[in-house]
């Protein structure tokens, strides 16, 4: 079948399995070209692998670190007639990259939450949905329809103490030191282990919805349960990592934050400082996880430095209420962001033939 990208809004539901393998390489290249990292743990879990930041971090502990790895995502499957998620065909070619320098990787695909994927989870069979939504009274914000271009000012409606608690419940920190505890439990952690989550603290401008919002309060717990974590198992065990804002699935859905992020990648590639998810990772795990690393007030370890930078926000405050349609194209970069989200799901990638008839279960 011929795969071309089916795009609803904030979702594609469609991705090309030969432009995720692509796309895998190109990480794993851009990973060796920076060199060895000797002092890496030799066994990594990542929850969430498949995608993003949690994808990142796995190629660079394997390609770069030499570490064997096992992952869990939640993944669609292919079928002869419909393509199957973005994540399924990045594991499997994960899989066929790792494998060829000697590396073993596992990966788990089933739901991270449930009883069956992790005993200790206490909430069988209950699901919960979260609401990214302000807390306490409307907000009104400027947002970007990805899709047509257009800016345009809308109003978010509160959430209520139940959506706000489903959000804690899916993006908070509970579920990770239950991860964590059944680990402990098992004694199956190495000596030395470490463990970290990652967070976005953004700027000002993403405050209202984020940090002021459901979503902030999930991210204060992710603290709480670190340093729960940290009582247990030592100083170093757990850290929250604060991340750039970067292209994602989970990030094209925030309203403001796609037309946050044109205007930032803009003003960050002008200055020579533009990261996406694999080159953010890589300095993280370069620069960021020795023993006694720096940490903020909150005891987390910050890699958003050079987008929270006073140079990067003041321009990209600047240029802020100046943004309307007609001013998108000089002001911010959709055709980066469209770029970089096309690319998640394998499409736009040069060097692939989409016009090739491919077999949509099977990855090269």
């Amino acid at each position: 079948m011929i795969i071309e990208p089916r795009v609803r809004g904030f979702i594609c539901t469609t991705a090309h399995p030969d432009g995720c393998a692509k796309n895998i390489r190109e990480q794993i290249a851009y990973v060796l070209r920076q060199g060895p990292l000797p002092e890496c743990p030799k066994r990594v879990a990542v929850v969430g692998c498949s995608t993003g930041y949690g994808l990142a971090s796995r190629i660079v502990a394997t390609f770069a670190g030499g570490a064997e790895t096992i992952g869990v995502s939640l993944e669609r499957e292919p079928s002869a007639t419909r393509s199957g998620s973005a994540g399924w065909y990045n594991n499997r070619a994960f899989e066929i990259e790792a494998q060829k320098i000697g590396r073993s990787p596992l990966t788990l695909e089933g739901d991270a939450f449930s009883d069956g994927m992790k005993k200790t989870f206490i909430d069988t069979g209950q699901t919960y949905r979260s609401a990214i939504k302000p807390l306490g009274a409307p907000v009104g914000i400027k947002t970007l329809n990805t899709e047509t271009g257009e800016v345009f000012e809308t109003t978010l409606a509160p959430a209520n103490e139940d959506e706000a608690a489903a959000t804690v419940a899916v993006m908070g920190g509970a579920d990770w030191k239950r991860w964590i505890d059944q680990l402990a439990d098992a004694g199956v952690l190495a000596p030395g282990f470490r463990t970290l989550n990652y967070t976005y603290i953004g700027s000002e401008l993403t405050w209202p919805i984020y940090w002021r919002g459901t979503l902030g309060r999930a991210k204060l717990d992710l603290d709480r349960k670190a340093e729960e974590i940290r009582q247990r198992l030592g100083e170093d065990a757990a850290r929250v990592v604060a991340l750039k804002a970067v292209v994602t699935q989970a990030s094209s859905a925030i309203p403001v934050v796609p037309l946050y992020g044109t205007v930032l990648f803009k003003v960050m590639k002008q200055l020579g400082l533009h990261e996406g998810c694999i080159e953010q990772i890589d300095r993280l795990f370069r620069t960021r996880l020795g023993l006694d690393v720096e940490v903020d007030e909150a005891k987390r370890v910050r890699v958003d430095d050079w987008e929270l930078s006073p140079e990067v926000q003041a321009e990209v405050l600047r240029r802020w209420p100046l943004l309307s349609t007609e001013t998108l194209g000089e002001l911010a970069d959709l055709a980066e962001y469209r770029s970089q989200f096309l690319r998640l799901f394998g499409f736009g990638i040069d060097g692939v033939d989409y016009a090739r008839d491919v077999d949509p279960r099977v990855v090269d």
